[in-house]
């Protein structure tokens, strides 16, 4: 204040999100997940420097995961390619035996969503991931409609930015908006 530079802000500051805001630095979980498409695994600790969006769907779901895929598949291909080089979009699975890689891939295609790195695992492995996110999943409910199904955007830093639910604030533009807010954070 008294003549020096200011320092850029590490977070964008409260109420710059379309999605809600949750409180305090929640980061995000640690995770070792194979790709569903068989490329591998996904580690957390590999992500850090990238924005993280992250949804919580299942491929026998018929009512709000094929919206919610849908959306973020339109959202992801409105981002320039700069942007998207500097984000992963991950699809963890909540019901991981129905989520075969033929099931899979026919529910990315179909919802025009191939942008998503849809991560399963077997049910065993997945509960402690669903835990650790906080997420109700299709397993635990025996219903492929009624599990947790947000979108989260994480920063650079891996802090949970952004929360966007189907219905209230989840559609094409805020996803776009609350992905490019989190890429004006500087990782510390």
């Amino acid at each position: 204040l008294h003549g020096g530079r200011q320092a850029e802000p590490s977070h964008p500051g409260p109420g710059l999100y379309r999605g809600s805001e949750p409180p305090g630095r929640i980061a995000l979980p640690r995770f070792v997940l194979p790709r569903s498409d068989g490329e591998g695994v996904v580690r957390s600790d590999a992500l850090r420097g990238r924005i993280v969006l992250t949804t919580f769907v299942d491929s026998a779901c018929k009512q709000s995961c094929p919206i919610i895929v849908g959306i973020l598949g339109d959202a992801l291909r409105q981002l320039r390619r700069d942007e998207r080089s500097q984000l992963v979009a991950l699809a963890i699975s909540v019901d991981p035996e129905v989520d075969t890689p033929a099931h899979v891939r026919r529910f990315l295609r179909e919802r025009h969503a191939t942008e998503l790195t849809y991560l399963v695992a077997s049910p065993a492995r997945m509960k402690p991931i669903w835990r650790h996110f906080g997420v109700l999943s299709a397993t635990a409910t025996g219903n492929a409609d009624f599990h947790s199904a947000d979108v989260r955007v994480f920063d650079r830093n891996g802090v949970w930015v952004s929360t966007m639910n189907l219905g209230p604030d989840l559609d094409v533009a805020n996803v776009v908006h609350d992905l490019r807010q989190a890429m004006k954070v500087k990782a510390s």
